[in-house]
């Protein structure tokens, strides 16, 4: 048999078939089940011998003695290959995305929707990152005196993201010198990373303290704590867990999905390392055991959320490996160009 990149037509045919039969049906694939649909009249004898060619090159495998065939991970990873890649959704899809974004003017709250639109389109879950990468160049930041040693810090970032920090600082600022500090910060600062900043405010506090006295000690106050903090520049929205309790037989992998999703420290260490912020398309990974090793029957599809030429994000799907390729695959794809569509004529 040959390597699965270099299959006979009629065998690239018939798995096509069983992975596109077994996605929507759920069960084992028979040859009596492909010769009844077959275009081209193939007998049940001769889509058995296919089958069996593909299962010794490791595309097909036989979960009962007397059951039809199933996909492996290598015949989902061949069929996600080659994909076309014309699939796209349907007019009524694409209108109410447009409707459930339409207004959207923060990307927090874009994120968070789109983690439950792709939850909804895939019947698996949605997940959403913001602030991956860096992204958190400063645009402007103001701080806000509401009430004795309680301050309000509003930090916006280059790509339009809002931060709102409430701190209760160690002694009372007033609030013309909270203003003094933000035009400080913005002066100097802006189109900095957040790290960069409080890197550089270190520096200044240990050097210029006889210089910027009264000043300084209001900026060290307010980086102490947390104005500038970037531990808070990842938010995570996942939805849709519970679509994978439906018609999962695996009820021990299943527990341990649901326990990595809710540990959303793990979930952006998973797009982390599949979400490739260099790359320009979705990215299918049938198989997440390099990660997690748990997840070797999950499939993540992915993409990162771009304004112009800087990422803000990432957005995807995780799922059993018998998900929807094309359909999904299109949504993620739609949602991330529309990310950067809303984005960039909003600027």
């Amino acid at each position: 048999m040959a390597e699965p990149a270099q299959i006979r037509k009629r065998e690239r045919e018939i798995l096509t078939a069983i992975v596109e039969t077994y996605i929507s049906t759920g069960e084992p694939v028979g040859s009596r089940t492909l010769a009844r649909g077959s275009r081209e009249g193939l007998s049940a004898a001769t889509i058995r011998n296919v089958m069996a060619d593909l299962s010794d090159a490791g595309l097909l495998e036989q979960p009962h003695t007397s059951a039809g065939r199933i996909p492996t991970a290598s015949a989902y990873r061949y069929y996600v290959k080659n994909l076309t890649g014309e699939a796209q959704l349907a007019p009524a899809e694409e209108g109410m995305i447009k409707e459930t974004f339409h207004g959207i003017t923060d990307v927090q709250e874009f994120m968070e929707r789109t983690s439950h639109v792709l939850s909804f389109l895939s019947q698996n879950v949605g997940v959403a990152i913001t602030g991956i990468g860096h992204t958190n160049a400063l645009e402007h930041v103001h701080f806000q005196r509401l009430a004795e040693c309680k301050v309000l810090a509003v930090v916006v970032n280059k790509s339009g993201m809002v931060r709102d920090r409430l701190m209760r600082v160690g002694v009372d600022i007033p609030q013309i010198e909270l203003d003094h500090a933000a035009r400080f910060i913005n002066e100097n600062f802006r189109g900095w990373t957040m790290e960069n900043i409080r890197g550089e405010i270190a520096r200044r506090i240990e050097q210029e303290r006889s210089e910027y006295d009264r000043l300084m000690r209001s900026v060290e106050e307010l980086y102490k704590q947390g104005a500038l903090a970037t531990d808070a520049s990842q938010d995570v929205y996942i939805d849709g867990a519970s679509n994978l309790i439906v018609g999962d037989h695996d009820r021990e992998r299943l527990r341990e999905l649901l326990k990595t999703l809710e540990e959303k420290q793990r979930i952006v260490n998973l797009l982390s390392a599949y979400v490739d912020v260099r790359q320009e398309a979705v990215r299918v990974v049938v198989g997440l055991e390099d990660t997690l090793p748990h997840l070797s029957n999950f499939v993540l599809i992915g993409a990162p959320a771009r304004v112009g030429n800087e990422v803000v994000g990432s957005l995807a799907v995780i799922g059993p490996t018998r998900i929807d390729y094309e359909h999904t695959i299109s949504a993620v794809s739609y949602i991330a160009r529309l990310f950067d569509h809303i984005w960039n004529d909003s600027e």
